[in-house]
C-alpha cells in the first residue's frame, strides 16, 4: 500500500494519498485546494486518482475536491448529512472503499460536525487487520475537535456526539492503531494540538487530556472552556465547500498594478488593502487605510479573522514572489477576488508622490516610561483570555483581538492609544484597524509581552 501524509503549512491541514502502485490507482483524503502535489504523486507512482474522500465539511480551508474531479474525473465521497449541492457519492457507516491493497472502512463519528467520518485503513498486502485510523477532525494528536463550528443551536447535541464518538465508537478499536488527523498545530479546529502529525490510539488514551474523563458532565465542561475564536471566514468557507468551490481557472487573473491603477482601484466599493510586510516596514510607511497582516505561517487564520469574506482585495508585498505566495494562501481559504498587487511595492507608491501613513512602533522601554508619566496612553491588551490570565501589565485594558475586530474596542479612543499583544504581530493588525477607523494617535508595542517580560518589567495575574 502506498501512503503519504501531506501538510499544508500555516493552516495546519493534513491530507492523505492512499493507493496501490500495482493496481495503478489511489485515493485522496481531505485535499487542499491547490492540487499539484496530488497530481505529481499520482504521476510519479504511476497511479490514477480514482476517488476523493472528505471526512467532513471543512470550515478552515476550501477543499480541492472540485479541482481534482475536474482534472481527473474522480468522484467525491462525503457523508450525506453534509448536504452538499454538487454531484457526490454518499459515505455510510461500514462502507468499504478499496484501491488495490489499500482498504478503507467508514466509521460515522459525528461531533466536530454532524457529518464527520473516520476511516479505518488496512494494507491488504500485509493483513486485513486495520493498521491506521484517519480521524478527520474528531481526534487530533493531543486534542479533540471543537464542536461549536456548525452553530450554537446544535452545540449540546454536538458535544454529546463528540463524546459518543471518542468514548464509544473508538473504544473497541485496538490501541496500536496509528492515528492520522486532518489537522495539527496551527489549526483553529482545536486548541492544544501537537506539532506531531501521527500518534497511536493507545498513546492518545493515556496522554490526551480530553480522552481521560470518567463522566460526560466533566467532559462537556472542559470542551466548552476557552474555545478558540471563530474567524469570520469560517461560515463563508463552509458554504463554499457545501456548494463546491469555483475552479482556479475561473478565478480572477493576477494583475501587477502601477501606483496610478492601484490608486484608482482604491475607490472600488468593498475594497480592502492588505499590506503583507513586517511590522517595522509597515510602521514606517504604508498606504493610508491599509491593514497590516504580515506574511507569517498562520497568516491565513489572521486574514480570516480580520477581513470580510467576499471583499475585493488589493495587496502590498515586499516583492512579486511574496505577492504570489500571498495569493496562494488566500486561494486556500476562498478569498478569490484579488484585484492585484502593487508593482514596485511601497517604494513605487512613495515615489509617485501619493500620501503615506505610519504606525509608530513603541518600544517596551518607552511604554514603561509613558505609563509612569503624568498622561499615560490607553493600553489595549488584545491577547486571548488565557494569555491575559497568565500575566499582563497592571495598567492594561483587556480587549481580545477577535472582539475588537467584531465590535470595536468599546472605549473612548480620543487620546493616545498603545496596543500590545504577544509579539507585536496582532497589535499591528489592530493598530492599523484602529487607524483606519479614525483613531488619530495609535502605536503598536514592538515585541509585545514577550519583549516586556524579557526586559524585566513586572506583570500581574
Amino acid at each position: 500500500m502506498y501512503f503519504k501524509q501531506i501538510q499544508t503549512p500555516g493552516l495546519g491541514c493534513f491530507s492523505y494519498v492512499l493507493g496501490c502502485p500495482a493496481a495503478r490507482q489511489c485515493l485522496v483524503v481531505d485535499p487542499r485546494r491547490d492540487i499539484d502535489c496530488y497530481l505529481e504523486i499520482a504521476r510519479d507512482e504511476g497511479m490514477r486518482i480514482a476517488a476523493v474522500i472528505e471526512t467532513h465539511l471543512h470550515a478552515d480551508h476550501v477543499s480541492g475536491g472540485q479541482e481534482l474531479r475536474a482534472t481527473t474525473g474522480a468522484a467525491i465521497h462525503i457523508h450525506p448529512g453534509a448536504g452538499v449541492a454538487y454531484p457526490h457519492e454518499p459515505l455510510r457507516e461500514g462502507q468499504v472503499i478499496e484501491a488495490g491493497a489499500a482498504r478503507l472502512e467508514v466509521l460515522y463519528t459525528p461531533g466536530h460536525t454532524p457529518n464527520s467520518v473516520s476511516l479505518l485503513v488496512s494494507d491488504l498486502a500485509r493483513s486485513p487487520e486495520p493498521a491506521l485510523l484517519l480521524t478527520g477532525d474528531v481526534l487530533f494528536v493531543g486534542d479533540i475537535g471543537r464542536p461549536d463550528l456548525p452553530g450554537a443551536e446544535i452545540l449540546d447535541e454536538q458535544v454529546q456526539n463528540l463524546f459518543d464518538s471518542l468514548y464509544g465508537t473508538f473504544s473497541d478499536l485496538p490501541p496500536d492503531l496509528e492515528v492520522y488527523p486532518a489537522h495539527g498545530q496551527g489549526s483553529l479546529c482545536g486548541r492544544g494540538m501537537s506539532a506531531k502529525g501521527v500518534s497511536t490510539l493507545g498513546y492518545e488514551r493515556r496522554t490526551n487530556p480530553m480522552l481521560r474523563f470518567t463522566d460526560f458532565a466533566a467532559f462537556k465542561k472542559a470542551v466548552l472552556t476557552r474555545l478558540p475564536a471563530r474567524p469570520k471566514s469560517f461560515s463563508h468557507i463552509i458554504e463554499t465547500n457545501r456548494h463546491g468551490a469555483r475552479l482556479r481557472d475561473n478565478c480572477p487573473v493576477e494583475h501587477e498594478l502601477s501606483p496610478e491603477r492601484f490608486a484608482a482601484l482604491l475607490e472600488t466599493p468593498g475594497v480592502a488593502v492588505i499590506d503583507t510586510r513586517d511590522a517595522a516596514a509597515y510602521g514606517g510607511a504604508h498606504i493610508p487605510g491599509s491593514l497590516n497582516i504580515g506574511f507569517e505561517k498562520q497568516l491565513a487564520n489572521w486574514v480570516g479573522m480580520s477581513v470580510a469574506p467576499g471583499a475585493k482585495l488589493l495587496l502590498v508585498a515586499a516583492d512579486r514572489e511574496r505577492a504570489s505566495a500571498m495569493r496562494l494562501e488566500l486561494f486556500r481559504i476562498g478569498y478569490d477576488d484579488i484585484l492585484g498587487h502593487l508593482a514596485g511595492g511601497m517604494a513605487a507608491w512613495t515615489l509617485s508622490g501619493r500620501p503615506v501613513a505610519s504606525l509608530p512602533q513603541m518600544s517596551v522601554h518607552a511604554l514603561a516610561a509613558a505609563l509612569a508619566g503624568s498622561a499615560p496612553p490607553l493600553l489595549l491588551d488584545v491577547r486571548t483570555d488565557a494569555e491575559w490570565e497568565d500575566g499582563h501589565i497592571a495598567q492594561a485594558l483587556h480587549r481580545p483581538f477577535a472582539d475588537i475586530l467584531e465590535r470595536g474596542p468599546d472605549v473612548c479612543l480620543t487620546g493616545p492609544v498603545a496596543v500590545v499583544c504577544g509579539s507585536g504581530y496582532r497589535s499591528n493588525i489592530i493598530g492599523s484597524a484602529l487607524a483606519r477607523a479614525g483613531c488619530a494617535d495609535v502605536r503598536s508595542v514592538a515585541g509585545g509581552m514577550t519583549a516586556w517580560t524579557r526586559a524585566g518589567f513586572p506583570t500581574v495575574a
